[in-house]
């Protein structure tokens, strides 16, 4: 590894960023409300380790205050192109009254899957609905909720129940996602993008090459 005096490696500055949103998977996240009818919420912090999702909402949101009373959930994940249904969700919150803190940005609004133009579709497993048009959706049940360290958030921790996938991202033949055709829409810095060209595979993969290659 060069050194830190070596001149072709630039110093780093220490910055201070307001958020550290690096590059994270957008989830459009489905919940019961208390009436049973869906809220839709738009997430930036989720992460998976086996069977398990970790999910980060505000504290004050409708989406933990469903959650801690109907643990059942679906994290939908659109495609890149998907990011302006993603938006128009952004400004709206299922809160009525909405929280102090959301006062001067967003506004209650019950009818999400309408407001986003999308559309409900039913679960098997799970009491909310899933997103239609999303290519991936992960019905899951909430097992553990604690708040995060001082931050005014909730560590969500799911366990998957059943995974329903678009035909056209799913490697033929098999149970894999094919990682060239799925193109998941990604959180940088409060900015959306998709993924770039393929660079290489983890030597654990499934899909080698394009993803279509299994021998």
């Amino acid at each position: 590894m060069p050194s830190t005096s070596d001149p072709t490696v630039r110093a780093h500055v220490t910055i201070r960023p307001k958020i550290l949103y690096f590059g994270t998977p957008v989830v459009l996240l489905s919940t019961e409300n208390e009436d049973g009818s869906a809220n839709l919420a738009p997430i930036s912090s989720a992460w998976a380790l086996g069977r398990t999702v970790v999910l980060g909402l505000g504290a004050g949101g409708q989406s933990g205050q469903n959650l801690a009373a109907r643990p059942d959930l679906v994290v939908n994940l659109p495609a890149a192109h998907q990011w302006r249904a993603v938006e128009r969700l952004a400004p709206l919150t299922g809160r009525h009254p909405v929280p102090p803190d959301k006062r001067d940005r967003f506004r209650h609004e019950p009818a999400k899957f309408a407001a986003a133009g999308l559309r409900p579709q039913p679960s098997t497993h799970v009491r909310p609905p899933r997103v239609a048009e999303c290519p991936l959706h992960l019905e899951a049940r909430a097992a553990r909720i604690h708040s995060a360290t001082g931050d005014g958030f909730l560590i969500v921790e799911a366990r998957v129940l059943a995974v329903h996938a678009d035909p056209g991202i799913v490697v033929p033949g098999t149970d894999h996602v094919d990682p060239g055709a799925w193109n998941p829409l990604i959180y940088n810095f409060r900015h959306y993008f998709g993924l770039g060209p393929q660079l290489g595979h983890s030597f654990r993969s499934e899909t080698p090459a394009d993803g279509r290659d299994r021998s």
